[in-house]
């Protein structure tokens, strides 16, 4: 039996990221994953930082995401997101260096913005390092 497809769209303020037919999206939740498949009922929720899971003729693709929103309707679904890349575009010493600076300000004292913000880096740095350690 043929996998029912439906159209997925990842956009970030910069371009397109990612648009096509797929069979399925997974997506990280902030208090969890949550799984679309044609004829999902229509929703919109949060996404945390994380890994998108694409699937495309039976394969399964991942892509590192940084915070934004899902919105899924009757035909689709549409990913908004500040920052979304392939494993293989990410720089690992530059994430590494990313994760040590965070966690360096995660540190230090600063004020409740700051520290939110230093999580939210942490969060990035640790999915881009994760996802080049999978390829």
């Amino acid at each position: 039996m043929a996998a029912v497809n439906f159209n997925l769209q990842i956009l970030t303020p910069e371009r397109v990221f990612f648009s096509g037919g797929v069979e399925a999206v997974t997506a990280p939740a902030p208090d969890g994953s949550l799984t679309v498949l044609a004829h999902h009922t229509p929703l919109v929720c949060p996404l945390a930082v994380g890994t998108i899971g694409i699937k495309q003729d039976g394969l399964w693709r991942e892509c590192v995401n940084s915070e934004g929103f899902l919105e899924v309707h009757h035909d689709g679904a549409i990913a908004f997101v500040q920052a979304c890349e392939w494993p293989e575009e990410i720089d690992a010493s530059r994430a590494e260096q990313a994760r040590r600076r965070a966690e360096e300000y995660l540190r230090q004292k600063r004020s409740l913005a700051e520290y939110n913000r230093s999580k939210i880096a942490l969060a990035r740095a640790m999915a881009r390092l994760s996802a080049t350690k999978k390829r």
